[in-house]
């Protein structure tokens, strides 16, 4: 699953929100056990650093932030997320301690998830019934928002828009999202793996992503 298991993450904390035992503006604080190398900017705060759940779950997906993710996590619990998980309709998609360890090399229990499954969320997410309307809307935006225009976002027509999730790490390379066009808004899930280059990976993603942009564009050329 790479960092697409965020996704999910970010959905179980807003259920959370819903049922009243958290609020976006909860301060959290950063410890020694939920702070996390690679991506991200708090791996370099200062301990004892707090941030309201609102800005974590932001830097979760703007940044991919593992931190910000220890940190959600150690709040809501890994054994409620486990649970939770199931009542989204996810069956493959699952989340391990061990999953979320950076090493590029295999690990007992890993996280994974499928292209149906990852897109059924932003399905959800579209349609307004993940978790409820308020929160639906406002996941929707902070995926909108990421600064990043790689992979499914590059290329992107003018005008246009994608709320999109990536994840890399250990030869998988993934981009899912929806897209907002003139023509018509969808779902575009692209998962790869055992990858030998990120490169190639990133390269076949940015392909698809076009081809389709083209499609929707009805553009001739693509014929």
């Amino acid at each position: 699953a790479a960092s697409l298991i965020k996704v999910p993450v970010m959905c179980g904390v807003f259920e959370k929100i819903h049922r009243g035992e958290l609020s976006l503006n909860s301060q959290l604080t950063l410890r020694r056990r939920t702070r996390m190398g690679g991506s991200g900017s708090l791996k370099w705060a200062r301990e004892g650093s707090s941030y309201t759940v609102r800005r974590l779950l932001e830097k979760l997906i703007h940044e991919s932030d593992n931190s910000a993710m220890m940190l959600l996590i150690d709040e809501v619990g890994m054994g409620y997320l486990q649970r939770f998980f199931p009542s989204l309709g996810l069956v493959y998609t699952e989340i391990y301690p061990d999953g979320l360890r950076l090493t590029s090399g295999s690990v007992r229990y890993e996280n994974y998830t499928t292209a149906r499954e990852m897109g059924g969320m932003f399905e959800k997410m579209y349609r307004h019934q993940m978790v409820d309307q308020f929160a639906s809307e406002l996941m929707l935006d902070i995926l909108k928002s990421t600064p990043s225009r790689s992979r499914l976002a590059k290329g992107l027509p003018v005008g246009w828009e994608i709320a999109h999730k990536t994840g890399l790490l250990r030869r998988a390379c993934h981009d899912v999202g929806i897209v907002f066009s003139p023509q018509g808004d969808y779902v575009i899930a692209v998962l790869t793996g055992r990858n030998q280059s990120y490169t190639a990976a990133k390269d076949f993603i940015i392909a698809l992503g076009k081809t389709t942009y083209k499609y929707y564009r009805q553009d001739s050329g693509l014929y």
